[in-house]
């Protein structure tokens, strides 16, 4: 997974769906969120068992998301990925982010294949804090 484009992501992204967000704030699908809120980025809650998350209307899925999204950041188990991979094309989505620990090469040539950039297996919130400096 070399070669993934993490600058270009972090700089021209404004607009986050964050698919797993979760309203616990020990878990990473909550901090790194409310990281990246703090930094700027716009977050779309994606759980369809929250109604909000940080402040912002939560959505039960990707489709239901009614603006434009730069980045779909991806919570989810790696063989969980292919769907939402799948969504992030529909809705014309940028790119795509797997979290640290996830990564689907299917799901990732497909979204490659369809023009997105796509990090998998990364921290965003780590690549963040040393693109930031």
């Amino acid at each position: 997974m070399k070669n993934q484009p993490f600058e270009k992501i972090l700089a021209e992204t404004k607009t986050i769906a964050v698919v797993g967000f979760s309203s616990k704030p020990a878990k990473a699908g909550y901090y790194v969120s409310a990281y990246l809120k703090e930094h700027g980025y716009r977050i779309i809650p994606v759980n369809p068992f929250l109604s909000e998350g940080l402040g912002e209307t939560a959505v039960p899925t990707l489709s239901a998301v009614d603006e434009p999204v730069d980045l779909v950041l991806i919570f989810q188990r790696s063989e969980n990925v292919p769907p939402f991979v799948d969504e992030a094309i529909a809705i014309g989505a940028k790119a795509v982010w797997m979290q640290l620990g996830i990564a689907n090469e299917p799901a990732a040539a497909k979204a490659r294949a369809a023009g997105l950039d796509v990090v998998q297996d990364a921290c965003m919130l780590v690549k963040h804090r040393r693109w930031a400096v």
